[in-house]
């Protein structure tokens, strides 16, 4: 295995202060271009995720999160005793050598020891520094506690999510943590074009709370466009039908008949041409409009075929459409197969487990896992020597 990376962002050096899961996932997105990122933790016990189960055991050698594994690849650890001056003297100069910082501590946290922004700039004026928090740095919840879940009750987003008589569900995908961490891994990219550019760092400031209303645009503009907060829906879509789930025979399927062309198919695939005609189903506005009345009607004929015959009827006939797969189903199809993405990972308890890969394409790039996740500061006595006291040959 190459212990380096040939991606777009190979020779960005990255400093990670990252705790669970945002500012590790934004440290890992950096270092699947091929950054360097080197992730500093305590050295007792280190990153918090990686007491998380489930565990990967080997004899002899240890167990290891699965959790934390699949958000720390291609990334170095240094341990830093924030209690030691030696350590953190060494910590502020791998700082300032940095091109990028990221942190996800409570606003003020790293000020207290002279890492934050303010202090790191003096020594390094091109530093791109970002900090992801629950709220943002300034504001009345500034040092509030914020975890995935309270960000998804405080945004809206829980309100509609979960069946429409039901009480509000949170998403089953910490979407508030990857939300943020594909912001703020947005933000640095941009960022650092704009300091090779004019010689300027800058200090980015990325909430939880501003990235999930950031991609509820729709729920939001649905708010501001009638005045009234949108609500949930279970499966089905506020402005638009047949567009949400139903069951076969045997198990459910999900059809998103986004147009009045697919939603002519769907009328000729359960023999219910009269529908077409129906004024109350006649345009989108008003299929959503009665979209209740038009679930039961197609409920009805749904339930005498088997979900997978449905499927491949709409398959022919061009509807979207899919089975509600488990992840073990997902992972197994050979669809997802086709999409190359699962990679093989080297654990240092020498365990190997599949994992999911960068899951983008990209001309000029192939992504590799070039960097096993690390142990707790397993990689101290090289950073120090490859950022602090590297070896100068003469050309």
């Amino acid at each position: 295995m190459s212990t380096e990376s040939n991606g777009p962002l190979t020779g960005l050096r990255v400093i990670e202060f990252g705790q669970i899961a945002a500012g590790p996932y934004t440290g890992m997105l950096l270092a699947d271009m091929g950054a360097d990122v080197i992730k500093i933790e305590r050295p007792d016990g280190g990153d918090g995720m990686r007491s998380w189960p489930p565990f990967f055991e080997a004899d002899g050698t240890g167990s290891y999160s699965a959790n934390f594994s699949s958000l720390n690849r291609n990334k170095r650890s240094v341990a830093i005793d924030f209690n030691d001056q030696e350590d953190l003297r060494v910590l502020k100069e791998l700082c300032i050598k940095a091109d990028v910082i990221v942190e996800n501590f409570r606003p003020g946290v790293l000020g207290k020891f002279a890492l934050d922004y303010q202090h790191l700039s003096i020594d390094n004026p091109q530093i791109v520094y970002c900090s992801i928090s629950g709220y943002g740095q300034q504001g009345p919840y500034a040092k509030k506690g914020a975890f995935d879940v309270t960000i998804q009750a405080f945004s809206g987003l829980m309100s509609v999510t979960g069946e429409e008589d039901g009480p509000a569900v949170k998403c089953g995908v910490p979407i508030a943590d990857f939300a943020v961490g594909l912001y703020a891994a947005y933000s640095i990219a941009a960022s650092i074009t704009k300091a090779k550019q004019d010689g300027k760092g800058t200090y980015i400031d990325c909430s939880m709370l501003g990235s999930v209303l950031g991609i509820s645009a729709l729920q939001t503009s649905e708010y501001f466009g009638n005045g009234r907060a949108p609500k949930r829906l279970g499966t089905a879509h506020p402005r638009n039908a047949p567009y949400q789930g139903f069951y076969g025979k045997d198990k459910p399927f999900v059809i998103a008949a986004g147009n009045d062309k697919l939603w002519y198919e769907v009328c000729e695939a359960t023999n219910l041409q009269e529908l077409y005609l129906d004024p109350r189903f006649s345009t989108q506005t008003n299929r959503a409009k009665n979209q209740k009345v038009l679930k039961k009607i197609l409920q009805n004929v749904f339930v005498t075929k088997k979900a997978d015959e449905w499927l491949e009827e709409f398959d022919q006939r061009g509807v979207p459409s899919a089975p509600v797969n488990d992840f073990k189903e997902a992972l197994a199809n050979p669809i997802t197969e086709s999409l190359n993405i699962m990679k093989t990972m080297n654990l240092p308890n020498g365990v190997q487990t599949p994992t999911i890969g960068f899951p983008v394409k990209m001309t000029g790039y192939e992504f590799e896992i070039y960097q096993n996740p690390p142990l707790i500061g397993e990689h101290n006595n090289e950073v120090i020597k490859e950022w602090l006291h590297p070896i100068v040959t003469e050309s």
